[in-house]
């Protein structure tokens, strides 16, 4: 039987945890094509030297989101690893994110200046599923007239879990990709 006391400190548990996870508090809005809007990604002209640019002159790493409308994993890459507040703030501090989406029409401007949507931009930079986020040298002049996958430093390839998913990112922001691969990052306890 569910008595008054045991609803009451269930009620109490689920405000306390509401309360220590801001996203989980407020839904989180949708974009025109289907994808999580959070409200620290970069609005962009879609010109990835400019962002690239922009980035480094705000000491910051740039970075893409390529999700899916409907994709459970980019849905809980939102849901919890960025709704918990340590992976929030290290990702908002130090990262310049661009989302982009993996089948979309936008036009977008590679580093090496070819325009393409972004669905053909995903094929020629051999992103096939969503969530990836790829991850771009901090230097624009030497990301200027390459492609894009030439300038990447660093991709996650799907949905990692939390002390995954912030471990992949200190490890771009520590530039540890110049001396390990990630996994050996990770072997070394980061």
């Amino acid at each position: 039987m569910f008595s008054r006391r045991h609803f009451v400190a269930s009620a109490t548990a689920s405000a306390t945890l509401l309360a220590a996870w801001p996203g989980l508090t407020a839904e989180l809005k949708l974009n025109d094509d289907g994808l999580v809007m959070q409200p620290w990604f970069l609005e962009s002209f879609l010109i990835l030297n400019e962002d690239l640019s922009e980035a480094k002159a705000a000491g910051k790493r740039f970075a893409i989101f390529w999700e899916l409308k409907g994709c459970p994993y980019c849905k809980e890459m939102h849901h919890v690893n960025l709704a918990k507040p340590e992976i929030l703030n290290f990702v908002t501090s130090n990262f310049s994110v661009l989302q982009l989406n993996i089948i979309g029409s936008r036009s977008v401007t590679d580093f090496d200046g070819e325009v393409l949507s972004e669905k053909a931009l995903a094929r020629k930079w051999q992103v096939s599923f969503t969530p990836t986020i790829q991850f771009f040298t901090d230097n624009p002049e030497a990301a200027a007239g390459k492609p894009g996958r030439a300038s990447e430093v660093a991709r996650m390839p799907g949905y990692f879990k939390p002390d995954h998913f912030i471990a992949m990112f200190r490890y771009v922001k520590d530039k540890a990709y110049e001396t390990s691969k990630f996994h050996e990052y990770l072997a070394k306890g980061a």
